[in-house]
């Protein structure tokens, strides 16, 4: 049987020094689920690995019960397959990442059943300092980095649909796309 490749992303690990977890543990906790070719990336809770199963709906349920058990918290993860990784770095808008030096991109990953365009209808920003658009399995932002803490999406994370979503930059997506393609 022919295995996946998937990338796991944990929401609310390691952050404001709440649901600490190793990244040493968390790649022995997949290995033991029967995951092969574990990789974890930074401290952020993105884990690759790849599994026979081809279901994500019944993978997702799989590892959010062995983490939550495992490490005592509610776990919630955005779990993307290779494919659709690519697909997100592909299809994102023109121009998206080329301007570092004076924008911040970031990528909102949705977990399902969360669509793009419902996402989007929540999302406010202020048009002179972000941009907001819908991708296929995500929504993409950019903003200027010297007006970001005017921005609105630092708000996000108030809103009940957020309970959706995990946020990653772009550096961190690219990054991740190329150790899958390895």
């Amino acid at each position: 049987m022919a295995t996946v490749k998937y990338l796991a992303l944990l929401r609310g690990i390691n952050v404001g020094g709440k649901n600490i977890i190793k990244m040493a543990d968390l790649k022995l906790c997949f290995e033991k689920m029967g995951f092969t070719d574990v990789l974890t990336f930074i401290q952020s809770g993105n884990v690759l690995f790849a599994s026979n199963e081809k279901n994500a709906i019944k993978l997702t349920a799989k590892i959010e019960k062995e983490l939550s058990g495992k490490f005592k918290y509610r776990s919630s993860v955005v779990l993307i397959s290779y494919i659709q990784l690519r697909t997100v770095v592909e299809a994102a808008p023109k121009g998206f990442g080329k301007n570092q030096d004076a924008y911040r991109y970031d990528v909102v990953f949705l977990k399902e059943p969360l669509e793009p365009g419902e996402a989007l209808k929540h999302v406010q920003i202020k048009t002179d300092i972000e941009t907001a658009s819908a991708g296929k399995h995500t929504l993409y932002f950019s903003r200027l980095i010297c007006k970001a803490t005017q921005g609105r999406l630092v708000k996000i994370i108030s809103l009940p649909v957020y309970q959706n979503m995990t946020i990653r930059n772009w550096n961190t997506t690219s990054k991740l796309l190329a150790l899958m393609e390895k």
